[in-house]
């Protein structure tokens, strides 16, 4: 899609000093190109300017076609036209000994990777993670911004590169705002101010900065400034209609800090003079509003989730701003799905629709509505094609931590939208929880709130050993006496005794018990929570309750489509004592929504099983195979490869696979696995029957 391009840096193109650059160029703010740090002259044409700047941010060779596309509107001859623009190029960038402009058949390339591009320069940045650079790194790339990308460069009758022009401003803009944040975060007050004052202007209505405004301010003993910025601010808000409230609180709260180390200070002062200050006793008092400021912080933080803001999908259509079409359906679905898994702050549409009416882009959006995430996207229908390209961002640090082009066949429009919504939203589920474990890994643990408890419980769960599952066991039953309305918490409990049952890691009937208690206080704190139903699912299982089971499982589904553990879940159980042709469907689905998820050995494993019981049992070979080849994978996984190869006739394979079992497990056999499982008697001797060709019978 020619509006879709997107940023890349080759490995190590970008990492040398500017003066060591055949040439420099400047994107961020007018067009400007050097060569030795002499200026060039730039060709007056805007489309010819234009376009240079669209291929130095290419990640790859574009069509003819597409750059035509791109520029021209219906001209006389947009390829002749294509041909005099790049030669124009060439006569800037080209050396006699370099050519940068590569033109073979129909393919158009333009090779700066010997230059230094500041767009390309501040987009690795961001993509390395901003939060890892040294503010001496950070003020370089500040410095770098003179302007708006391309400032000036609008082209008439050129909706398409226009329509990429405005989404790399609004990108550029979010990745300045990151720099800036960032770059002030790590400064002393007097140097950062002058950061702040660019962050302002940049970001007006960014709640955060003005925050940190009053926070300075108030930390500098200048109260008047910052009464002042806050009345400007409040005003400036309640005239686009924005809440101000949290700006007052904000002020009121850096005020009563600043007045409390102040009598901390004067105290500490006085003690070391030997008497006390006059007054004393408001420090009493001060430190007892601290501690109840700090049990209503904590009390905050444990009923924190990540928040997220969908923006409307750009329909890409001959009528420019139309609404209400398949774009607008898909974004409202989505929100209405991640809603459905109740694991999120979801921000409703009727709030994202009025910004992108008064077309604030989403990394704007998202700073202005606080949240975590953004997912932005567009749509196109070509023909019997549609095409949906779809981005999940970090608000904070601007950095795009996910990204799909899904290209359907339009059979069914209304199917193929479902289909597209459905594989979104588990997608920025899953990425979503991933970062958010990974982050909560990295604080202290008695340092966590309840939300990073929890995640720090799964990164845990997710090792699948018994060292770990006690150390997320830990981490739940934190989350939970931390926040015990947290429904997912209390299923995380759930999983962790399911999985001390299901291993054989404890006593089997205390520990279904135990999962049978958590699932029932998840559900009692939150029965719309899909994870609720899960855990309850599971643990009904492990009693032998199947129908049951899968009743709660099914409930799981309804309530989100897109919960993809759900469909596992179904699998599994019924890949060993139900339909399994059900459960190859369930295994496919869960894999289609999540398929990176922690537990792919397990959805691989229940296909596997299921195509044992068909009869099928070279194609169960093959994917039990798989199952057991992923990293996380355990002994009963390894055991489903063993036994269904042997069965399969592959005897020299399942011994391979039966001595990594044993490396695990000395003494495990198909007691141990049958006992784990609850097949059917037909399932269970077939088992059998592969476990006794490779010895494993007892």
């Amino acid at each position: 899609m020619v509006a879709g391009v997107e940023i890349s840096v080759e490995p190590g193109g970008n990492d040398r000093r500017n003066g060591e650059r055949p040439l420099h160029v400047r994107l961020l703010g007018p067009l400007a190109i050097s060569r030795h740090g002499a200026a060039l002259a730039l060709p007056g044409s805007r489309k010819v300017r234009g376009l240079f700047a669209w291929l130095a941010l290419a990640p790859r060779a574009a069509s003819r076609s597409q750059l035509c596309e791109l520029l021209w509107d219906v001209p006389n001859d947009p390829r002749g036209e294509l041909r005099w623009c790049l030669s124009k190029i060439r006569g800037v960038v080209d050396e006699p000994d370099r050519h940068r402009i590569h033109a073979r058949d129909d393919a158009v390339r333009l090779d700066l990777q010997d230059c230094f591009v500041d767009a390309l320069e501040v987009a690795a940045a961001i993509g390395d993670g901003i939060e890892t650079l040294a503010p001496e790194r950070l003020r370089t790339l500040a410095a770098l911004f003179d302007g708006d990308f391309l400032e000036g460069l609008e082209i008439e009758r050129s909706p398409a590169f226009n329509g990429w022009l405005t989404a790399q401003r609004r990108r550029f803009r979010g990745y300045q705002a990151a720099v800036l944040e960032h770059l002030v975060a790590r400064l002393p007050d007097d140097e950062a101010f002058g950061y702040l004052e660019k962050w302002l202007e940049l970001a007006p209505f960014d709640r955060r900065v003005h925050e940190i405004v009053l926070t300075a301010l108030a930390r500098s003993g200048r109260i008047r400034e910052g009464e002042a910025h806050l009345a400007a601010a409040a005003r400036l808000f309640e005239a686009d209609g924005l809440d101000c409230a949290p700006l007052r609180e904000a002020w009121h709260s850096a005020r009563a800090h600043d007045f409390s180390a102040s009598l901390v200070r004067t105290a500490a002062t006085a003690s070391a003079r030997g008497s006390a200050p006059q007054g004393a006793p408001a420090t009493v008092v001060t430190t007892a509003d601290t501690t109840t400021a700090g049990r209503e912080n904590v009390a905050g933080l444990a009923a924190r989730r990540a928040s997220i803001a969908v923006m409307p999908f750009v329909e890409r259509a001959d009528v420019p701003d139309a609404r209400g079409g398949a774009a607008d359906a898909l974004a409202h679905d989505v929100i209405t799905r991640l809603a459905k898994l109740r694991s999120l702050f979801v921000i409703a549409q009727g709030t994202v629709f009025a910004l992108h009416d008064r077309h604030i882009g989403p990394e704007e959006a998202g700073r202005m509505l606080h949240v975590d995430y953004v997912v932005s996207g567009s749509l196109q229908r070509r023909g019997e094609r549609l095409t949906v390209a779809v981005e999940l961002a970090e608000t904070r640090t601007a950095r795009i931590v996910w990204s799909e082009i899904l290209n359907r066949k339009l059979d069914d429009a209304l199917l193929v939208l479902e289909e597209i919504g459905n594989q979104i939203v588990a997608s920025v589920a899953s990425e979503v929880e991933a970062i958010e474990r990974n982050r909560a890994m990295l604080k202290p643990p008695n340092s966590l709130d309840a939300w990073e408890a929890h995640h720090r419980g799964l990164w845990h769960m997710y090792r699948f050993n018994k060292a770990d599952n006690e150390r997320a066991r830990h981490f739940f039953e934190t989350a939970v006496r931390l926040d015990p309305t947290f429904a997912r918490a209390w299923a995380g409990l759930s999983f962790t005794h399911f999985q001390n049952a299901f291993q054989g890691w404890a006593r089997r009937e205390p520990e279904i018990d135990r999962a049978f208690e958590a699932a029932g206080q998840s559900l009692m704190v939150d029965d719309r929570d899909p994870a609720a139903h899960w855990a309850m699912g599971r643990a009904l299982w492990l009693r032998g309750r199947h129908d049951r089971s899968v009743i709660e499982l099914e409930q799981a589904i309804e309530l989100s489509p897109n919960f993809a553990l759900g469909h596992y879940t179904l699998a599994f159980i019924q890949s060993q004592a139900g339909d399994p042709g059900a459960a190859i469907a369930s295994a496919d689905y869960s894999r289609h929504l999540s398929p990176f998820d922690p537990l792919l050995f397990a959805m691989l494993g229940s296909r596997a099983m299921a195509l044992v019981r068909l009869g099928r049992f070279e194609e169960a070979a093959q994917w039990a195979v798989k199952a057991a080849a992923r990293p996380n994978a355990h002994q009963h996984i390894y055991a489903i490869a063993a036994y269904t190869l042997a069965l399969a006739g592959s005897l020299d394979e399942a011994r391979a696979h039966a001595a990594a079992i044993r490396k695990l497990a000395p003494a495990y056999g198909v007691a141990d696995f049958l006992a784990a499982f609850q097949f059917d008697p037909d399932g269970a001797a077939l088992f059998r029957e592969g476990a006794g060709r490779i010895g494993m019978s007892g």
